[in-house]
């Protein structure tokens, strides 16, 4: 017997979309520009994260590159150079991480259901694996994150001295960090705390985060030795 239209619907996958929060300023890099303009194997290191959420496979909608309003024109600048093909939204950031995401929320305006990832812009290396993860946690949770187990051992430092941790129990927080959109804009209604250390700290109150396996290689570009470490990394991809 044929199967009836109601037995063979499937609901078609929420949307997906990703903001890309860079508002470095190359301080600590004592570079000549923001990290995620200096150059890795030829190219931004912006550049190389937005390629990582263009990948067809991972079926992204729309892409928010958020920025501080003073770099827009290098970046616009940069994107011509490399003649840069990937479709994305560029917007003015805040005076804050939490401020930037804010912003790039609201650039997502016209849609009212999906899933949106959070990433540092400042984090080339992702794999497609670990973004794939955090959607399809997000999908079924509201709320999850990328995240690692420290390799190090940890101690809790106190003004009585330190006390030796789990480390076990303890994870290293990176991005993706993905949402259900309504989720975040209500989270982001809010106001900001100094508490806010990333997004799944914004959400904490409203929701759950799913934790999802991160990468090691999923390393964030803030000191000139990770620079060179990205650099061999991709040279052995």
């Amino acid at each position: 017997m044929a199967p009836s239209p109601t037995s063979s619907f499937r609901p078609s996958p929420p949307a997906r979309f990703a903001i890309l929060v860079a508002g470095g300023t190359g301080t600590r890099m004592a570079a000549d520009r923001p990290k995620q303009f200096l150059l890795l194997r030829g190219e931004p290191v912006l550049l190389h994260t937005l390629r990582r959420f263009a990948d067809p496979t991972l079926g992204v909608a729309e892409i928010i590159v958020v920025l501080p309003a003073d770099q827009l024109e290098t970046w616009q600048e940069l994107c011509r150079t490399h003649q840069v093909p990937i479709a994305h939204t560029l917007v003015p950031g805040g005076a804050s991480r939490w401020a930037s995401v804010k912003a790039g929320l609201a650039a997502l305006g016209e849609y009212r259901e999906g899933l949106v990832a959070v990433h540092d812009g400042v984090r080339p290396l992702v794999s497609r694996m670990v973004v794939e993860r955090t959607y399809a946690a997000a999908a079924t949770h509201a709320a999850a994150a990328a995240a690692v187990m420290p390799k190090d051992s940890v101690r809790l430092v106190s003004q009585h001295g330190s006390a030796a941790q789990n480390r076990s129990r303890l994870r290293l927080m990176q991005t993706p960090q993905t949402f259900e959109i309504d989720l975040l804009r209500r989270a982001y209604a809010m106001p900001e705390l100094a508490s806010f250390t990333d997004d799944a700290t914004v959400v904490d109150d409203l929701c759950r985060v799913q934790l999802v396996d991160g990468d090691y290689r999923n390393l964030k570009i803030t000191t000139p030795e990770d620079l060179i470490v990205a650099e061999a990394l991709l040279g052995n991809a």
